[in-house]
């Protein structure tokens, strides 16, 4: 019998039985074929399938990898191919042929989602490995993703996040007031697509003029041997109307949709990708006043369900709020002049010279419990 001179099969690839499925999660099977067609005969001697997962960092010639998968099976050739003299498996030339593997996923908590990014990677993929008489074997791989499901509507991720923060000001070594930031959201888990409905309340009683902000952030950190490195990036934002000096401005549920990206990485050792809503003051010739509100971008999307029980009990628990300022434009007065003067430009921001002068003080309200607020560290 004449023999290929390189021995080697035309076709050699991996096939998956559904190849229009996207993901896999814990505990699915993963099926598929091996198909060798050679366009003259081929000796073979085994053909080996694996399947492998694993987490992998790399930085600065260091590298660092966590196994997440691991599956081998040795798909036999005798039901479907002749041998020859030498006890070699004979692939016949013209004709396809389709040898059959499958695993079942690990159950869940075992698995991470795949991840792909700067300094590291989550990868999953099936490779055949193809042996011949006195040659070296032949690889193939196909990658498929694996996705865990996270849903937003666990009762941890459908409570409310709050934070507040405030900064004093100085303007060569002279204090000039006060900005503040309050801010809340309905719930910490949500899906790509959905609205985050912000309510915040900044306060401006410098003489400079302020611009409130809100931006969703991922951050990726990458360790390698104990060290870490942090990816910080800006993902989607609003901008709020400036705040004269002496003024405040309310958010009451201002929205910022959730952009297209990863679920928050959980369960890897080495690789973390979580986010957060960042609400903060653009202050000219200082330093942003920042606070951040934890986020958890999820796969199964928000039911509405716990939410109305949340706001409810949230209604019921919460003292009295002031009276209502629904006659009164969202600028509202805080502490400060009621027409405030352009005074300076100097290149660090625009600056106010606040008259002398007093307001008669707002209706009386009850009061409200400011600790129910929590300051937040800012990263």
């Amino acid at each position: 019998m004449v023999l290929s001179s390189a021995n080697k099969p035309r076709e050699f690839r991996v096939v998956f039985s559904d190849p229009t499925r996207t993901f896999y999660s814990s505990g699915d099977k993963v099926s598929g074929s091996v198909r060798l067609e050679a366009s003259a005969p081929c000796r073979l001697t085994r053909l080996r399938v694996t399947a492998a997962g694993c987490a992998r960092v790399e930085s600065r010639r260091r590298s660092q990898e966590v196994e997440y998968l691991k599956y081998e099976d040795e798909v036999r050739l005798d039901p479907v191919l002749n041998t020859d003299s030498d006890g070699y498996f004979l692939l016949p030339a013209g004709k396809s042929f389709c040898f059959q593997f499958g695993f079942e996923l690990p159950p869940p908590g075992r698995l991470v989602s795949s991840f792909k990014g700067k300094f590291g990677s989550v990868r999953y993929y099936v490779r055949a490995e193809l042996q011949r008489p006195s040659q070296h074997a032949l690889q193939c791989e196909r990658e498929f993703e694996v996705e865990e499901p996270l849903d937003v509507n666990r009762p941890d991720l459908l409570a409310p996040a709050a934070a507040s923060r405030q900064k004093k000001l100085t303007c060569l070594f002279i204090p000039d007031g006060q900005v503040s930031v309050s801010a809340q959201i309905d719930r910490k888990g949500f899906c790509e697509g959905e609205d985050i409905n912000i309510n915040a309340k900044f306060e401006n009683t410098c003489s400079r003029i302020v611009v409130p902000k809100a931006a969703i952030v991922a951050r990726h950190s990458y360790s390698v041997n104990g060290t870490a490195k942090i990816l910080r990036q800006k993902l989607t934002a609003v901008r709020g109307n400036a705040i004269m000096s002496g003024m405040c401005d309310m958010w009451q549920g201002r929205s910022l949709r959730v952009p297209k990206v990863k679920p928050t990485l959980l369960g890897c050792d080495i690789i973390k990708v979580d986010y957060a809503l960042m609400v903060y003051l653009h202050i000219p010739g200082s330093e942003k006043l920042v606070l951040e509100l934890p986020l958890v971008i999820g796969t199964i999307p928000f039911s509405g369900v716990g939410s109305r029980t949340s706001s409810m009990s949230s209604r019921d628990s919460a003292p009295s709020g002031p009276p209502s300022y629904s006659n009164i434009h969202q600028d509202l007065r805080a502490d400060g002049p009621r027409m405030p003067l352009l005074y300076d430009y100097d290149g660090m921001g625009l600056f106010i010279r606040v008259p002398e002068g007093c307001y008669p003080a707002p209706p009386a309200y009850s009061e409200v419990d400011e600790d129910a607020i929590h300051s937040q560290q800012v990263f």
